[in-house]
Parts: structure tokens; sequence; C-alpha cells
């Protein structure tokens, strides 16, 4: 089985947007290869930002019925509720990788839940969050199977440990 790949609000809504054809065309691929697989992840936040734009931005044309039944299938990806151990665990991203508070939540969550790459285009394509890779969706070819992919199923790098070593007792 694949990896899991973390799915962020603008792929959602790209798969809506028909103002954007080109971006419709790619958001539409990159959610059925991740149906097709199982691979798909995402968080209540995503799934709450999806919602709220979907619905009031006039855009989309969706009904907010039709929205919600999206949001509802949306939940066999298991979306990870936003609580107090995410919260501590988006402050510690936000502090090491001088991120915005709402990028770090969505890093906080792809990492919760495995991910080996977070699909959204906010986010510097090919940037590391420890084994977390970025990837511009709109840029990274979909048919490319992840394991062929340098920046997503990297090494983790062995560092010496810093200071003194310590005495035994």
């Amino acid at each position: 089985m694949s990896a899991s790949i973390f799915v962020d609000t603008n792929v959602l809504l790209y798969a809506l947007d028909a103002s954007e054809s080109r971006k419709q065309a790619i958001a539409a691929a990159w959610l059925e290869r991740l149906w097709k697989e199982g691979t798909g992840r995402t968080s209540v936040q995503v799934l709450s930002e999806y919602y709220v734009n979907a619905t009031h931005k006039r855009r989309f044309d969706i009904k907010q019925d039709d929205a919600w039944a999206r949001v509802r299938l949306l939940h066999a990806w298991r979306p990870l509720p936003l609580d107090t151990e995410l919260l501590a665990r988006a402050r510690a991203i936000q502090s090491q990788f001088v991120l915005s508070w709402w990028d770090s939540l969505i890093v906080a969550a792809a990492q919760a839940q495995d991910c080996a790459v977070l699909l959204t285009e906010d986010l510097q394509d090919g940037g590391r969050y420890d084994d977390l890779v970025v990837r511009n969706p709109f840029t990274w070819n979909v048919q490319q199977p992840l394991a062929e992919h340098p920046l997503a199923i990297a090494a983790k790098p062995s560092h010496p440990r810093r200071g003194r070593p310590r005495k035994s007792a």
C-alpha cells in the first residue's frame, strides 16, 4: 500500500472550480487517485474550511446540502479532529519552522496521521517538515508513484548527538 497523502483545502476547492479548468482537472485526478488507492487523509479543519468556502463563494455555485454531502464522503478519510494534542503539536511546529498558525495546524495534522506528503499550493513545493514533504499538486505529476519521488520517501538524517557525552554513574 502507498503512503498516506494529506490533502489541503485548496485541492478540494479547485476540484469544484470551473473557472480554473486546468487546476480543476488536476485536482479531480488527484482526488480520484487517492480514493482509488485509499491513501487520502485530511482534517476537520480542512473540511470546515472547504465547507465554508464552497458555500460562500459564488464561483463554486454549490448548494449547502451538496457541499455537506461531499464533506460526509470525506469522513472516509478519517479526518483528524482538532484537540489539545493537535494544538500543542501545531504550536511546536509553528515555533520550529516559523509558519503561520493555520499552516502549522495543517502540518501537525498531516504528521499526526503519518502522511508522507502534504498536497497544497500554500506552502513551498518540496519543503520538508521532519518526515513530511510538501508537494504542489499542480506541478507534481499525479501519475508518478510516490515511491519514485526522491523527496517523499527520504531516509531520516542521522545527526550526531550534541554536547558532551554523559558520564556513566
